[in-house]
């Protein structure tokens, strides 16, 4: 009897096909720090061990005599900077029971992964954040010197949007995106940043297809991207007031690492019965998540950090 391609017993891979629709939907649009990897397309294959090097070709020095008719100059050498980072698992679950599963499987399990989705899309968000904002390259705004000194009025402004641009091109960072560098901040800071009279809304030079998720404005060749994953330090600042983190990245700031395909969180179902003997009594099933991922600073020069307060939490 030939197979029936619609019975009972495919339905599990197209619940299964379902439940990656639902994770991919819920995940993509909260990860702006994930997105923005320069190198997120760099993929290791299976089986090449859990450590990737990148390498940065230096830049050669400016030669220190002219050429000497008929004789051959000595040459440089090429020189290379090397980057490692380990690439690392990641995930968790939730177990129902089998009394939740009486109200009708696909509920319970999608709302399980939803929940799931969301916490898979804040543990790879704050991996990322962790590592681009721990760089050693920092501007406090109000020229201060450390986070400790940051000062209530220290909030950010045009002038400062202007400065972060200015080290950036001193530093001979290359631009993110076309001519322009990208910039992260808090709502907070977007509040204070919005009052500026250079201040452009995306709305008014982009089409949605056009920006980048959570972009909302442009100022001194920075396209500014709103997320609440940016941190604050509570308290750190003078006087124990609030610090905030903005960043602003050039082209191949930070890396991004995908193994075959994993840095994509997997979903995984165990229905009722599937645990065998340890769980006798088909009392439990479970919805998981897990992912491979690995993220590096590639160019210090080229993530920006900004420490400043805002006037919503002065």
């Amino acid at each position: 009897m030939p197979a029936i391609p619609n019975s009972y017993a495919n339905l599990p891979s197209q619940h299964q096909e379902y439940y990656d629709r639902t994770m991919l939907e819920r995940l993509l649009p909260n990860l702006v720090f994930m997105e923005h990897g320069q190198k997120y397309k760099k993929t290791m294959p299976k089986n090449s061990g859990d450590t990737i090097q990148f390498h940065k070709l230096n830049a050669l020095p400016v030669p220190a005599e002219d050429l000497v008719e008929g004789v051959t100059p000595s040459g440089d050498n090429l020189s290379f900077s090397q980057y490692t980072t380990t690439v690392r698992q990641v995930g968790s679950y939730t177990l129902l029971s089998d009394l939740l599963d009486l109200m009708g499987l696909d509920p319970v399990i999608t709302d399980a992964t939803e929940a799931i989705s969301d916490q898979a899309a804040l543990t790879l968000e704050t991996r990322v954040r962790d590592v681009v904002f721990n760089g050693t390259n920092v501007y406090y705004v109000g020229d201060r010197v450390s986070r400790d000194l940051v000062q209530a009025g220290d909030t950010l402004s045009g002038t400062d949007a202007r400065r972060a641009r200015q080290i950036m091109a001193r530093n001979n960072v290359k631009a993110a995106s076309g001519s322009e560098y990208i910039g992260f901040v808090h709502p907070d800071g977007a509040y204070d940043m919005k009052g500026s009279a250079e201040w452009m809304a995306a709305s008014l030079y982009g089409s949605p297809e056009q920006l980048f998720n959570g972009e909302i404005g442009k100022l001194h060749n920075v396209r500014w991207i709103e997320t609440t994953m940016c941190p604050i330090w509570e308290g750190a600042g003078a006087g124990g007031i609030d610090v905030y983190g903005s960043l602003v990245i050039g082209a191949d700031a930070y890396g991004i690492v995908d193994i075959s395909g994993s840095a994509k969180p997997e979903i995984i179902v165990q229905q009722l019965g599937a645990a065998g003997s340890s769980d006798p009594l088909n009392q439990r099933s479970s919805v998981g998540w897990k992912a491979l991922m690995a993220c590096c600073r590639l160019q210090e020069l080229a993530l920006l950090r900004i420490e400043h307060s805002s006037s919503l939490s002065a």
